[in-house]
């Protein structure tokens, strides 16, 4: 399940979370994010009680992508006990994708 990350309730959903999450900030002009979506979506269901996943769109939620210097999207940070535990730009393939996740669920 794919989750809608906003400034509403990113303290909740990320931040506390009881579990690695997943953030991927994006926008609906964004080709790259566009490519990228079919990928989180498998992503979302193959790894569901690994990692929670979701969205964030920049446009709607600029405070959050300010607060984290987000200024290349698609950006993907990976929350773990509230703080950036990873993150990675661009759009990439759905190998290299999961071997960057791997790496850090490891």
């Amino acid at each position: 399940m794919e989750y809608k990350f906003t400034v509403e309730n990113f303290e909740t959903e990320v931040l506390e979370a009881g579990q690695p999450v997943l953030v991927d900030f994006y926008a609906d002009w964004c080709g790259p994010c566009k490519m990228m979506g079919p990928v989180v979506e498998k992503i979302a269901e193959e790894y569901e009680g690994k990692i929670k996943v979701g969205k964030l769109n920049v446009d709607e939620n600029m405070q959050i992508a300010q607060q984290y210097r987000v200024s290349n999207i698609p950006a993907f940070f990976v929350f773990r006990d509230g703080k950036v535990a990873e993150k990675w730009l661009g759009a990439s393939s759905e190998a290299d994708f999961r071997k960057k996740l791997d790496q850090v669920l490891a």
